[in-house]
C-alpha cells in the first residue's frame, strides 16, 4: 500500500482554505455566468451548509438551449462544469436567479394577458375625425 507523506502540514491547511474560500470568476465569464443564472442555467448550494464560516459556494453551470445556445457567447470552460465560488461572487449570482425567475415570470404573465388579434385588426380613428394610419 503506498502512503502519501505529508512534510509540510501547514502548506496542507493553506491549499485546503484557499479552496475552502473558493476562487472570483474573470469580469468576463462572470456576465457570461450571470446570463445563464438569469436563464435559470445556474444551479448552487452553499460549499458547506453546516459551517457557518463558509461562505463560498458550489455552482453548477449547465449548457443553454435553443435560442440562447444560439446568441449568447458562453465559454466552453464555464459550462457543464462544477465551480467553487466566492462567497461575494455567489451572493451576486442567487440575487441574478432570482431576478430572472421574477422578470420571465413577469413575461409570461403579460403574454398570457396579450390580445393579438384585437390589435391587428382594431384601427381606432383619431380625435380629428379621420382614420387612423
Amino acid at each position: 500500500m503506498k502512503s502519501i507523506k505529508v512534510t509540510d502540514i501547514g502548506q496542507l491547511k493553506n491549499e485546503l482554505n484557499k479552496y475552502r474560500k473558493g476562487k472570483k470568476l474573470e469580469i468576463r465569464q462572470f456576465n457570461q455566468a450571470a446570463r445563464l443564472a438569469w436563464l435559470g442555467k445556474v444551479t448552487m448550494m452553499p460549499l458547506e451548509p453546516e459551517d457557518p464560516e463558509s461562505e463560498s459556494y458550489l455552482v453548477y453551470v449547465d449548457f443553454p438551449e435553443g435560442l440562447s445556445a444560439q446568441l449568447l457567447n458562453i465559454d466552453e470552460d464555464l459550462v457543464g462544469r462544477i465551480l467553487v465560488l466566492d462567497g461575494e461572487q455567489g451572493r451576486y449570482l442567487a440575487e441574478i436567479i432570482e431576478q430572472g425567475v421574477h422578470e420571465r415570470a413577469a413575461l409570461y404573465r403579460d403574454l398570457d394577458k396579450r390580445d393579438f388579434y384585437f390589435g391587428k385588426f382594431y384601427k381606432p380613428t383619431d380625435t380629428q375625425g379621420g382614420t387612423g394610419g
